[in-house]
């Protein structure tokens, strides 16, 4: 059964057996093997939702850079559905305006205090976080929030990003995520990496919690 963590927010318990393959999918991806990321795409072929797999390759420029989500997209087009015909139209105003809402919901209290961190190391990169990375990504339809975090938390745990591990750890928590969900997604994700890698995970996953609990 879901529950809460004393703040009104009804945490989900588990992964869902389609989040467990679009974070399979993201962790492949992040390690950069073709091998398992191409194994990982066949089975979310076959038991996972299509735009919600495309969903978690595209946002992955965010975090892995294009290189490597155009080599993931490419091994897609090879198992998965053909790509759409058009572009999604641009939309500069509406990004800026829902990215500004997705990232609050995912920072909460620390929302003003992220951006004013990102601006202090350049004014551009903090526009770009939120226009760009949350509004035109992030708060794209045809994945929901939640998942999109798991998939970026197992993208950035592969990575060895702990501090931006730390921020969307605690992100999912803001979005409802439970501990046990968090936990199965590095879980998942420690199969593509080394043992101290997937210890220094867990710890930040520790430190997110521990410090939640504090307040």
């Amino acid at each position: 059964m879901s529950g809460t963590l004393g703040d009104g927010i009804v945490r989900a318990p588990a992964l869902t057996p389609a989040e467990r393959l679009l974070v399979r999918v993201s962790a492949a991806l992040a390690a950069g093997r073709e091998d398992a990321l191409r194994a990982a795409l066949a089975e979310a072929a076959r038991a996972a939702n299509a735009t919600e797999v495309e969903e978690a390759l595209l946002q992955s420029y965010l975090f892995v850079g294009y290189p490597a989500a155009l080599a993931a997209l490419a091994v897609w087009r090879e198992i998965g559905p053909a790509p759409p015909a058009e572009a999604s139209p641009d939309d500069w105003p509406g990004w800026a305006r829902r990215g500004a809402a997705l990232c609050r919901r995912v920072y909460s209290t620390q929302y003003r205090e992220l951006r004013d961190s990102v601006r202090s190391l350049h004014p551009d990169m903090e526009r770009w976080m939120v226009v760009e990375g949350y509004g035109k990504v992030l708060a794209r339809p045809g994945l929901a929030p939640l998942a999109r975090e798991y998939c970026i938390a197992a993208l950035l745990a592969v990575a060895d990003a702990g501090p931006q591990l730390y921020s969307h750890l605690r992100g999912g928590l803001n979005l409802g995520a439970s501990a046990d969900a968090l936990a199965e997604t590095l879980a998942v994700a420690a199969r593509f990496m080394d043992d101290a890698r997937s210890e220094a995970a867990r710890a930040t996953l520790r430190r997110v919690l521990s410090r939640r609990e504090e307040g």
